[in-house]
């Protein structure tokens, strides 16, 4: 992602939700992270990887996704076991990443990219817990069309896909034959 497009997703994000929750996105972090305000900051922190465009929006989806109480909490208390998963820590990783991806992966498509699931886990043990299992992936595909055909998104989820399409200028974000298979 370029400067511009880093400033112009930052821009997209205050626009939007500056006013009501105090909430800023900002590139050039060495790992992403959720930083609270505090007596050293008036407002809270989405600080996504450096200037990648998907860690923007997967970070994003994290904060749309959490709750009131997890939003006062850093990284919105969410444990997070670093590369080098287990199996089982990755069929946990996977468990707890499902909402935030297929959100991201609606971002994404409002921005008329292509959404690349992350398992996050390029060095585990195991070469089966390396990317993203079938399961996972399905999971993912599953919550995505759900929210598209049911309802149920997370509001300010709903808002920034509204916001990213009409920036963008992609028409029905929320058709739900665009979010059909993953592939790893």
């Amino acid at each position: 992602m370029t400067a511009v497009e880093s400033a112009v997703l930052e821009q997209l994000f205050a626009e939007t939700f500056f006013n009501d929750w105090n909430t800023l996105l900002t590139g050039g972090g060495h790992e992403p992270i959720y930083l609270p305000a505090d007596q050293d900051h008036r407002h809270h922190r989405i600080i996504y990887r450096e200037d990648y465009f998907s860690s923007a929006l997967h970070e994003t989806a994290h904060w749309c996704v959490a709750g009131e109480a997890r939003r006062k909490l850093v990284d919105f208390g969410y444990w997070y076991q670093p590369d080098g998963r287990t199996r089982d820590q990755q069929q946990a990783f996977e468990q707890v990443e499902v909402k935030p991806q297929a959100l991201e992966w609606l971002f994404t498509a409002a921005t008329g990219r292509v959404f690349r699931p992350s398992a996050d886990n390029l060095s585990g043990p195991d070469p089966d817990s390396r990317g993203p299992s079938v399961a996972f992936l399905d999971a993912i595909a599953t919550q995505a069309r759900q929210w598209c055909i049911e309802g149920g998104m997370p509001p300010r989820g709903r808002l920034f896909v509204e916001r990213l399409a009409a920036h963008y200028g992609v028409e029905a974000p929320f058709d739900p034959d665009r979010y059909q298979d993953l592939a790893p």
